[in-house]
């Protein structure tokens, strides 16, 4: 009895000698984890996904329309606020003259006042006006400005006539006369610049929810703008993510009539923290709202789920199975085998292994065994056979590849025949509208400021100055600093040269006389498009002023979130900018056919909203188009530009495409898994393994030199030691003894 219990202690006492840590076992545990979370996660997110009655992708586009509304209104306002300002700058300092002298040259270069005035705060004397009556008292209070602090009287305020209108007072100081006077201007606070159509509702509200503006069918404005100041001041805390809105927004659904919904985004006009912006903290917030259709189709993906679900534990179970018979219990009998030998007990042969690694691995120790009894070195007991423990874990890859890579590549792929809402291809028109806009005002912006620099170097004040040069480039200076959109400000004669200048070198064509004031394209070929304004200065014949736009500008222009690739193109469909996301070859035609054909067609529409935005679908894929023109007229009227807008329906929100995505990403989540833990595994135990192998058989065939030491602190290198003990007592010089197990 004593003898029988006597090893199985012993055998116990082994196998808690064996490290804890490290090996095969943590490889092959968190890959059955990892497996079973991939199963569960797949089960989970491949459920059926019912159409709600607007999808996601129409909400969604609510919202970015709300956030164009909200940046083009912010843009025009401060585009408002400093004209003003720069006017009443370069007009006060300058020694524009008498206060209808001022107005007049105002009105010269920007019409879009309603009413300017020049105030004296002092006594509350208004000194000239033109247009409709300014309401001065939100200005001046009792009707004088004594007691006031200066700069609580500058800057911009909304003002809430008598008949209901809103208007955007500014006011800024004219300095040079023989005490400060006021420059006040009066503008209409209009809905920013979106094509509302019948079905599209336009609200601009302030901070309290108050209709400021509206544009479209009349709805429930006081419903909606409380529900939106609500909603928006719980967004207000959170910090804009880089790249996104500056402020809040997102959207609301609004009750049913039968399967009509109200579709709602809102977007707040404000500023990102560290961004300066007057527009931004007047609390204004543009409303969108839509009727949309409900759709009760679904997708269905819950059988798909739990079928993928139930096949990807099944090979788990086998794959653990494979890789526990393989791999790790060989290890630890190869270790208990060595460790046996290494402590001299010799009386009974090494057991046999399968498996090539193993078979070799235990038919070397059997040699040694027999070499420790007496025997010579040999090369007998060397085994080939089986199937090695590397073709066992490709194997077992290759059987969890071939469940995750058609998710990843095959499976649920709705190709080009999915339906998708009317209203999103109408979004994506009205969207191209509004960047087409966008860009056009800027351009005219711009020619507007060159004009005003122009009206600045006019003749009288470059006569006043005693060096009309060093004026016109302190005027330059000024504007460069003040106006990011340029690259360069110059003043050119009759036949081109450059009489001064600020910024980059100038790209107007040597020799060539200036165009009429105007817009105009430089260049149709190049590695940069060049694009200038050209304003004539008043009373100096033959000098202009030239003020070339920036590319990165034009960039900026383009490039909203959600609306896919964009460019902007000219006459000859070249393109002059597109989106940062997706980059640019200067002048390179635009990358589709259909794209082409739409922007003709859109010229021919000209005004018209049919046949300006297309679902275009094609054998592996679709998207949603829209070309915009330039309409309005202004400095950029010959220009012939237009914006064309591309939006794979592959990005959108709709539920084809999210069981695709989900899908995919169930199919990611198990290759990651298999190539992480299988990858763990070889290089921590297979490989090691391997080598084990080709030292145990160098120290069977004689090599008694080479010294063996573990790399790493697991069952391979446990039998690693195990090996070099052995080896030290089949030294030549220790000439060691066997002595069979149980003798004293």
């Amino acid at each position: 009895m004593s003898a029988s219990r006597g090893p199985r202690r012993h055998k116990v006492r082994r196998r808690a000698d064996m490290p804890l840590l490290g090996g095969a076992r943590p490889p092959i545990a968190a890959l059955l984890v990892l497996l079973l979370v991939v199963a569960a996660t797949t089960a989970l997110v491949l459920g059926d996904r019912e159409r709600a009655a607007a999808d996601t992708a129409v909400l969604t586009s609510q919202q970015h329309v709300a956030e164009d509304g909200a940046l083009s209104l912010r843009a025009s306002l401060d585009e408002s606020i400093t004209d003003i300002e720069r006017a009443a700058t370069q007009f006060g300092t300058g020694g524009g003259g008498a206060p209808d002298e001022i107005l007049d040259k105002l009105g010269k270069v920007y019409n879009k006042w309603r009413g300017t005035a020049v105030v004296d705060p002092a006594g509350g004397t208004l000194l000239a006006a033109r247009g409709e009556t300014i309401p001065l008292a939100p200005v001046l209070g009792n009707g004088d400005g004594k007691g006031k602090d200066a700069k609580d009287l500058l800057g911009p305020r909304l003002v809430r006539l008598a008949s209901g209108e809103t208007r955007m007072l500014v006011v800024a100081a004219l300095r040079g006369a023989d005490h400060p006077l006021l420059l006040v201007a009066s503008g209409t606070l209009n809905a920013p610049g979106i094509s509302s159509g019948e079905g599209r509702s336009l609200l601009v509200v302030d901070s309290a929810g108050t209709v400021l503006a509206s544009d479209g069918p009349s709805v429930a404005r006081k419903s909606w703008a409380k529900r939106v100041r609500e909603t928006a001041a719980a967004d207000s805390a959170k910090t804009p993510e880089p790249g996104g809105h500056p402020g809040a927004s997102g959207h609301l659904m609004g009750d049913s009539r039968g399967k009509v919904r109200t579709a709602v985004g809102y977007a707040a006009a404000g500023r990102a923290p560290g961004e300066t912006s007057a527009a931004g903290g007047l609390g204004l917030s543009v409303i969108t709202s839509v009727k949309v259709e409900g759709d009760p189709t679904a997708v269905r993906t819950q059988a798909f789920g739990l079928v993928a679900a139930g096949i990807l534990l099944v090979l788990a179970l086998v794959v653990g199975w494979v890789l526990l018979r393989t791999v790790q219990r060989p290890l630890l009998r190869l270790y208990l085998e060595s460790r046996r030998l290494a402590r001299g007990e010799l009386d009974r042969p090494v057991a046999r292994f399968k498996g090539r690694e193993p078979a070799r691995i235990g038919a070397a120790l059997e040699s040694l065994r027999r070499q420790l009894l007496g025997g010579r070195p040999t090369r007998a007991g060397r085994a080939r056979g089986g199937f090695g423990t590397r073709g066992t874990v490709v194997v077992c890859a290759v059987l969890l590849l071939a469940w995750a890579a058609p998710l990843l590549l095959f499976l649920n792929r709705p190709g080009s025949s999915v339906s998708v809402p009317e209203q999103l291809v109408d979004d994506q028109r009205r969207r191209t509208d509004t960047a087409s806009d966008r860009v056009r005002r800027a351009l005219n912006e711009g020619w507007a400021d060159v004009a005003s620099v122009a009206q600045a170097l006019a003749g009288g004040e470059r006569a006043k100055s005693g060096d009309p040069a060093a004026y016109d480039k302190a005027v330059l200076d000024q504007t460069l600093r003040e106006h990011g959109r340029y690259r360069a400000v110059y003043v050119i004669d009759g036949e081109g040269k450059v009489l001064s200048r600020s910024g980059a070198t100038p790209r107007h064509p040597a020799g060539k006389p200036p165009v009429e004031d105007s817009v105009a394209q430089l260049n149709t070929s190049g590695k940069e498009p060049a694009v200038a304004a050209y304003a004539a200065v008043p009373g100096a014949k033959g000098l202009t002023v030239v003020g070339e736009y920036d590319p990165q500008f034009l960039i900026s222009m383009v490039t909203r979130p959600g609306l896919g690739q964009v460019w902007l193109i000219d006459k000859g469909h070249r393109i002059i900018a597109a989106d940062r996301a997706h980059g640019f070859r200067a002048f390179a035609k635009l990358p589709s056919g259909h794209l082409d054909a739409l922007a003709d067609t859109a010229v021919k529409k000209a005004g018209r909203t049919t046949g300006t935005a297309v679902l275009h679908r094609s054998s592996r894929s679709s998207d949603i188009a829209a070309a915009a023109p330039f309409t309005g007229g202004g400095a950029v009227k010959d220009l012939g530009w237009q914006v064309v807008s591309s939006q794979p329906t592959s990005w959108l929100e709709l539920p084809e495409y999210t069981a695709q995505r989900h899908t995919m990403l169930a199919g990611l989540l198990g290759v990651t898994a298999a190539v992480a833990c299988l990858g763990w595994l070889h290089i921590i135990v297979i490989r090691p393994l391997r080598s084990l192998a080709d030292q145990a058989e160098a120290l069977a065939a004689g090599d008694r030199k080479t010294v063996l030491f573990p790399q790493h602190h697991d069952e391979a290198g446990a039998v690693v030691r195990n090996l070099e003990l052995i080896r030290q007592r089949l030294r030549p010089a220790q000439k060691p003894q066997a002595r069979p197990a149980g003798r004293n």
